[in-house]
Formats: structure tokens, C-alpha cells, sequence
């Protein structure tokens, strides 16, 4: 591994002493004490966070202070952990241990996607330049996939940061939840027009390769039992869509079986087909896959409302749900309402990335309608799709607090 200069090295030692520091302080115990509630199925006071994926060229870029590329990568990580109790002052809770994913992957077609910036625009948007035109003529192409694991490289990376700091925040290897995304990397082969069109030019075919993609996670699950590497997923374990693993159906100490972990699924690429349509072509492959996991976590930025019925409520093991601003909020209130299943929400982004002043009247209106819509579910709240709050730290912070005000007033358990 590389050498971290003296000085980038008591820079990343005293990060880590900061980190060790929020974690134990009892703001920490109070925000804990929040998932804890989440955890084992109490509503108590909800969690609130601003997520900063999308904007850490102002919040973390702007505070590196490293000189070389290794000690800034990692000075990165640890700001990037503190961003929520440093900046925000929301529900991000700390750990006395630096989490180091496992570098286990899983791709389900084999060929790699082309994708281009939009000229002249800016922010994160991107054109799919398809590499399958005619998924009936070219479906040959998709020769299954391939799946693989770096336990040693993991375990070197793991040692290395014990080696800078671990006498004052150890590196801990952890796991992410098992994924089994289809459709997201179909359309970057495809294109959406391709691919919607295949459903209705060529639905066997699709069906083919629905089941090919399949067989890989499945291929995928064996890998990890056989090799033994799959880890406990629980507690502060990552979840994907920045969330966590905290439950107490799950073991927290060695696994053998994938039926032990969460898992994550997705489809927002058929969020505009007819409900019937994501039942015929993605549903019953995604149901394969979730006989796989223990818990499930469900979902981005797709219409949860319109497949609830008939599809994800048979879902005995789903424990977490996206809603977004594209669902009919309170009716997936009414769906999650006194059931095992957190209400996810993801608000809408423009209130806080609008230029200007944040209208704060209209903020407190919509929040109202919000935690009106998650009353009486377990309920769990994360800031995602932002892309700037044009540097101002105290902007996020604000948000962040009237959202907790608005959750005390108008969210009931």
C-alpha cells in the first residue's frame, strides 16, 4: 500500500480521534437510541438526515487538507462520515469503528454500457448511447454475466488504515446488502425506447434474458456461501439508498446462508408501464431473488403505489420501501400503516436546491403533508437527489431542522 507522508498522517489521526469522539458523545446515544426505536419496530421520534452524494464538491472537496491522492481518499471517507453531525446537525449515527466494504460484485449481462454527457448541460445527467439496437436480432450479445469477490485486497486496505490509525479507530470490514438489479442495467445496454419497445416486439426474448440476469444473482448468493464470505447485516451495515441495516431479525453474528442478509431490489426503469406489464416482465424474476434474502429493502425513485396491491405487499420480508415524490404519498401511508415496514421518504429536492432564499412557509406545507401521509407507519426520512445547496452549510443545517419541526408537530406514531 502507499505511503502516507508524516504530515497527511497526523492529519487522517486526527480525524480519526474526531470521529471517536462523536461517537461516543451522547448526542450519538440519542441519535442511536432513534434507530434502536426503528430497530425493533417502535414508533418513536423518526430519523432525519440531508444526504450529500450528490454535492461533496462543497461539503467534504472544500476541508481536505492531505497532500497525497491515498491520504486523501481516506480523509475524504472520514469527513465524509462527520458531514451529518458536523454540517447538518441530522440523525447520521457514528460508529467507534470505520467501516471497509467488502469488494464483492455482481454483473448480470457481461458487456459494458456506453453512456455520454448531455453537451452543454450541467449536474449529472448522461445519454445512453445503446450497444443493443434490436434486442431481437442482438440479444446473443448478452452471454450472462460474471461475479467475483477480493477478500485479499479487502482485507489489505482493512489492515493498511488499521496501520495508520487503528489504535484509535479500528477499520472493521462490513457488507452491503446483496443486490439484484435488472432492469437499471438492461436500459444502459438498451436505451428506455429499446427496451420498452422489447416488451411488446419481442417479449420471449426479454424473458430469456430477465432469466439469465437471474441466474446470475443466483449464481451469485451460492458464490458467497460457498466461499464463506457473506457478514452480518445488521445495525450500522450499509443498506443501499444511504440507509442502514438496523433490525433485530437478523443474526449479528457469523452467517452461512443469504437468507440471513437484507437484500436490495429496484425498478424504476418500469415505473411508466402499466402495473400489469412490471407483473409480467420484472416481478416474478425479482421474486426469485428475494426467496434468497432474509430481509428486503425496496426500491429508488419509482412508483411504489401502483405495484403495492398485486405484487410487493406478498412480500413477507420487505422491511423498508422507498417513497418518493412520485408516489401518491399518503396512499402508501395507508398501505405501510401499522405494519413491519418503514416508510422511506425521500422528499422533494427543490425546496432546498432552488436559488434564493428557502421559501420556508411552503417547505413547512409540504413536510406537513409528508409526515401527515407516514403517521402510524415506522418512519424514516432521507434528503436524497440534492445537487447543490450552493455551498452554504447553514442552508442544509435549517432544512434539516425544520424537517424535525415539522415531524414533531404534525407526524403521529
Amino acid at each position: 500500500m502507499e505511503q502516507i507522508p508524516a504530515k497527511d498522517r497526523e492529519i487522517l489521526r486526527s480525524l480519526a480521534k474526531r470521529r471517536l469522539e462523536y461517537a461516543g458523545c451522547p448526542k450519538n446515544e440519542e441519535i442511536l437510541k432513534k434507530w434502536k426505536a426503528l430497530e425493533e419496530g417502535r414508533k418513536e421520534t423518526p430519523t432525519v438526515r440531508l444526504l450529500f452524494s450528490n454535492f461533496t464538491h462543497e461539503v467534504v472537496a472544500p476541508r481536505l487538507q492531505c497532500e497525497s491522492q491515498a491520504a486523501r481518499n481516506v480523509e475524504s471517507t472520514l469527513l465524509s462520515s462527520m458531514v451529518g453531525r458536523e454540517l447538518f446537525d441530522d440523525d447520521t449515527p457514528l460508529s467507534a469503528e470505520l467501516p471497509v466494504g467488502l469488494r464483492a460484485w455482481a454483473s448480470p449481462f457481461g458487456i459494458g454500457a456506453k453512456t455520454s454527457r448531455i453537451p452543454g448541460k450541467v449536474g449529472s445527467g448522461y445519454h445512453i448511447d445503446p450497444v443493443i439496437e434490436d434486442l431481437e436480432e442482438e440479444w446473443e450479445k448478452l452471454k450472462g454475466g460474471h461475479f467475483g469477490a477480493d477478500l485479499q485486497g479487502t482485507l489489505d486496505h482493512c489492515n493498511w488504515l488499521n496501520e495508520l490509525f487503528g489504535d484509535i479507530l479500528p477499520a472493521k470490514i462490513v457488507m452491503n446488502a446483496l443486490p439484484g438489479s435488472f432492469t437499471n442495467p438492461l436500459v444502459h445496454l438498451l436505451g428506455m425506447e429499446n427496451y420498452y419497445l422489447a416488451m411488446y416486439d419481442c417479449p420471449e426474448i426479454l424473458h430469456r434474458v430477465m432469466d439469465m440476469a437471474t441466474k446470475v444473482y443466483e449464481d451469485y448468493y451460492d458464490f458467497l456461501e460457498r466461499e464463506k464470505l457473506l457478514l452480518p447485516t445488521v445495525g450500522m451495515s450499509p443498506l443501499p439508498q444511504e440507509s442502514y441495516s438496523f433490525t433485530n431479525e437478523l443474526p449479528s453474528g457469523p452467517v452461512t446462508k443469504t437468507t440471513e442478509c437484507w437484500g436490495f431490489l429496484e425498478s424504476q426503469e418500469t415505473t411508466a408501464v402499466a402495473p400489469e406489464v412490471y407483473g409480467e416482465f420484472v416481478y416474478p424474476y425479482q421474486d426469485r431473488l428475494v426467496k434468497r434474502m432474509g430481509l428486503l429493502s425496496y426500491g429508488c425513485c419509482e412508483r411504489v403505489d401502483a405495484i403495492w396491491t398485486d405484487y410487493l405487499s406478498k412480500w413477507t420480508n420487505l422491511r423498508k420501501l422507498s417513497v418518493s415524490p412520485f408516489n401518491n404519498e399518503p396512499q402508501v401511508g395507508e398501505y405501510l400503516r401499522g405494519s413491519k415496514v418503514i416508510y422511506y421518504s425521500k422528499p422533494r429536492a427543490e425546496y432546498v436546491t432552488n436559488p434564493g432564499p428557502m421559501d420556508e412557509e411552503a417547505l413547512r406545507r409540504y413536510f406537513k403533508m409528508v409526515c401527515e401521509s407516514a403517521s402510524g407507519c415506522l418512519f424514516e426520512m432521507a434528503q436524497r437527489e440534492v445537487l447543490t445547496i450552493f455551498g452554504d452549510y447553514n442552508r442544509g443545517r435549517r432544512y434539516v431542522e425544520i424537517a424535525k419541526e415539522c415531524i414533531e408537530q404534525y407526524w403521529q406514531p
